[in-house]
């Protein structure tokens, strides 16, 4: 199918947030989800757009969010990452309200697909706003104290490199623990040997999963599932 890409903004914060949006062709309201970025920012690394240009493929709508934007950085700064988590998180919940009234969005049909950070931010807003069905975590730390104990997590997939330096596979297993005790439908998957980033095998795997679960737990019958690869990393 082929894909299309437009610029868009939306404001947050008094700040102006870009966000391109990727969806194939056809005009019928389509499951819609957020494209998370990593640490690395949008200004590094090509294959967030590859893999935003992938899953529109498959026949969703793709908003890959420059949530940066809400901090005035291009890549997030380790020494001020837990003082910008809660703007951040806000500019994720705005740009949700913008991929909502998108035209040819269907707003009752919205996901995340987190990569890293960006991850830990769905985390953190998917267990607090409704509008959010569907998760999947790309090797995304457990964000402590920015999920409420009375929360309640959205259908999961957690994608994780037993191997990972930057995020060690222990917040995978954490994440699979506050999901069972929640009772959310949910697959964890963890790679031997891969680290912070798929390769090979291990890439092709996850990107057949995670649109697997998009099918099964947003899209349903009318998104088609693509086996080309989702190259992620950050």
């Amino acid at each position: 199918m082929p894909v299309t890409a437009q610029r868009n903004a939306f404001k947050s914060g008094g700040r102006t947030i870009a966000v391109e949006t990727f969806q194939g062709s056809g005009s019928s309201p389509r499951p819609t989800l957020l494209m998370l970025h990593g640490a690395d920012g949008l200004s590094y690394n090509s294959q967030y757009r590859e893999a935003a240009r992938t899953v529109a493929a498959a026949g969703y709508q793709v908003h890959l969010v420059h949530y940066l934007d809400r901090t005035g950085e291009k890549r997030a700064s380790f020494s001020t990452l837990f003082q910008n988590f809660m703007p951040w998180m806000s500019a994720v919940q705005d740009a949700l309200t913008f991929a909502a009234n998108h035209p040819g969005a269907d707003h009752s049909r919205i996901g995340i697909v987190g990569i890293s950070l960006g991850a830990a931010l769905g985390l953190a807003v998917s267990s607090t706003d409704s509008r959010v069905k569907t998760l999947v975590n790309y090797f995304g730390p457990l964000p402590q104290g920015a999920i409420a104990t009375t929360s309640r997590l959205p259908p999961t997939l957690v994608l994780h490199g037993s191997a990972d330096p930057i995020v060690p596979v222990a917040n995978a297993y954490a994440v699979e623990a506050l999901l069972r005790q929640q009772n959310v439908p949910h697959e964890v998957k963890v790679y031997p040997g891969q680290g912070h980033g798929f390769r090979g095998a291990a890439e092709e795997d996850a990107t057949r999963r995670a649109l697997a679960f998009l099918q099964r737990h947003l899209a349903g019958s009318r998104a088609a599932v693509d086996s080309d690869p989702l190259s992620v990393g950050g």
